[in-house]
């Protein structure tokens, strides 16, 4: 087992723990409990130690709210988690530097032989936890309205559209008032699951406008790039006439497009979001406890959402001790209970998870255990 945690990035995860806390201060030690946040040992007591964990910025407030509900259920235990990113969380995690992760792409080969030789033999777990829409968000005042295909969507992140009243806009939306204003397309300067989903989206589905590989990393030098996050929201706040993706939790009073499927423009929702990973399938050729999906962003089927970010939870299947493996699967599921994720839908505005993607998890968590 070559698994010793290093806390490299708890200063960080510190300064939302302490918000948590404040947040937290409410819960006594005789509170009850829930049936998943409130799990027990096998001594009979509440969960108790410390995990921190590190990763994907888009579940920054789904994890708020899920690290408030199992605190709140465990007074003893402490959860922190560092949004430094899919790419850093993925890094942290496969290097032993964190507990666990959030992830919004599933390990590629590399990684998964990283992690593997992390973990021990055993190897890791990896499933769907949080599914939110991406939103194609932008600043244009006096345009309330937006509809866009995934051919003006890709290029205008390719630098080819480049005002805001081009043909190829004007003709989607003939009844709006366009300005001559140029466009300036954010994206993610880090690597990032939101540009790896986005971008998997414009493959799929406008292949002949977006000729990149799929990638975590922005593929071109056209438009503005700003870090996780916030860094893309705080871009578009600040810029009349930006245009960006960045999930859907992080909006705001932005205004939003409404999407090309088929015949007719989808405006995200949790709903739409969720029907397009109904129909997904999942990867082939992963190890047993990996539960990651292929998702078909070129779908005309009505009422669906295509760019979706599907989020993933990652942990070890064996720690070295029974504190740290109680802790973890305690965690991980109030994640995916119902009221874990209720918590993130309101406090995130996230689509739960459907039944099986729930059997799926719980199935890979129950599977964690102490080395040895």
């Amino acid at each position: 087992m070559n698994r010793t945690i290093r806390r490299a990035t708890v200063p960080a995860a510190l300064v939302l723990a302490l918000g948590l806390a404040a947040c937290s201060s409410d819960a006594t030690d005789d509170e009850t409990t829930t049936d998943t946040g409130g799990e027990e040992t096998s001594t009979g007591a509440e969960l108790s130690g410390e995990i921190a964990g590190a990763g994907a910025s888009s579940q920054g407030a789904a994890m708020e709210a899920w690290m408030v509900g199992f605190m709140d259920a465990n007074p003893d235990a402490n959860v922190t988690y560092d949004p430094i990113g899919s790419g850093g969380g993925r890094e942290q995690f496969t290097s032993g530097g964190t507990d666990f992760a959030g992830s919004d792409a599933y390990l590629g080969d590399e990684e998964i032989a990283a992690a593997e030789e992390t973990c021990g033999a055993e190897g890791f777990i990896e499933f769907a936890g949080y599914i939110s829409p991406i939103a194609i968000a932008y600043n244009l005042p006096g345009v309330e309205e937006l509809n866009l295909s995934a051919s003006a969507v890709a290029q205008i992140f390719d630098g080819q559209i480049t005002s805001w009243d081009d043909p190829a806009i004007a003709e989607l939306n003939p009844d709006a008032e366009l300005p001559d204003t140029n466009i300036t397309a954010v994206h993610r300067s880090d690597e990032s699951g939101t540009t790896e989903n986005f971008v998997d989206y414009l493959a799929q589905a406008a292949p002949e406008d977006w000729p990149y590989e799929v990638s975590g990393d922005w593929p071109t030098q056209s438009g503005e790039a700003a870090p996780q996050t916030q860094g893309v929201r705080a871009a578009l706040d600040g810029g009349e006439g930006t245009i960006g993706y960045i999930d859907a939790s992080q909006v705001g009073d932005l205004g939003v497009a409404a999407i090309q499927v088929g015949e007719e423009f989808v405006e995200y929702s949790p709903e739409a979001a969720a029907a397009v990973v109904d129909a997904a399938e999942l990867a082939e050729g992963r190890p047993t406890y990996s539960y990651a999906f292929d998702l078909p962003r070129d779908t005309t089927e009505s009422g669906v959402y295509p760019i979706v970010l599907v989020s993933y939870q990652l942990a070890c299947l064996e720690y070295e001790d029974q504190e740290t493996t109680d802790l973890v699967k305690g965690f991980l599921s109030y994640v995916i209970s119902p009221e874990g994720q209720d918590a993130a839908a309101q406090n995130a505005g996230s689509a739960p998870i459907s039944e099986a993607l729930r059997t799926q998890a719980q199935e890979a968590i129950d599977a964690i255990t102490v080395a040895g």
